[in-house]
């Protein structure tokens, strides 16, 4: 049974302000990181920790990202009510969430057979019904292009051509790019078939992008 106390309540909120602290200030999204528990998506081991603005490893190698990176990329994606957003490597399914939350109609891909059977069932329990697919994120999901938005949560070495030829005219893609162990947050605009328009937004720490157009498998 899933249970979402009080006392969790309570540690969402004190997240929040955390997050505020760090100069945050997102309403909208920290009002979706006031509602998504956090801790259903950790193992038992973990969930007392859920609520800290940290990283915790979630099996495979794989990470649920700390809240305050969920917040940066979530904002930085511009998210409109009913934007139709893709995203590459659904891992635990807490991103695909927040953006749920924020009225977007969510894509979301997942390499890994473990964790894609393992999210699908827990959002279900959870009444969060985004579109998840399996496959590799790397090259994208073409048969359902064009997307509004795009938001990749793990490193890739460039950005993949495929998925900014999966944007629509206007869209934006949020990644994190580099092959070390800290990576620079790039936040790109496509103005037009030819031309796109790109900034960075400091650095952060992301397990690799892995398939075809990322780490080799």
């Amino acid at each position: 049974m899933l249970l979402d106390s009080y006392r969790h309540k309570g540690m969402r909120k004190a997240l929040c302000q955390e997050i505020r602290d760090k100069g945050f200030s997102n309403e909208k999204i920290l009002k979706a990181i006031d509602k998504v528990p956090r801790h259903f998506f950790l193992d038992s081991s973990f969930t007392e920790h859920a609520y800290e603005d940290k990283p915790f490893p979630i099996g495979e190698d794989q990470t649920i990202s700390q809240p305050y990176t969920v917040a940066v990329q979530t904002e930085l994606l511009d998210v409109q009510k009913n934007d139709k957003i893709l995203e590459i490597g659904t891992g635990s399914g807490y991103q695909a969430c927040i953006l749920v939350e924020l009225g977007a109609k969510v894509f979301s891909i997942e390499l890994n057979r473990i964790l894609y059977e393992k999210t699908k069932q827990l959002l279900a329990k959870m009444n969060y019904y985004p579109k998840l697919f399996l496959g590799d994120g790397s090259l994208g999901l073409p048969s359902f292009a064009p997307y509004d938005k795009i938001i990749v949560t793990a490193a890739a070495p460039k950005i993949p051509d495929g998925l900014m030829n999966q944007l629509k005219i206007g869209g934006r893609l949020i990644i994190p790019v580099g092959k070390g162990e800290v990576q620079k947050m790039i936040c790109v605009i496509k103005q037009d078939n030819e031309l796109t328009e790109s900034s960075e937004y400091g650095s952060f720490k992301f397990v690799p992008l892995l398939g075809k157009n990322g780490k080799p498998l």
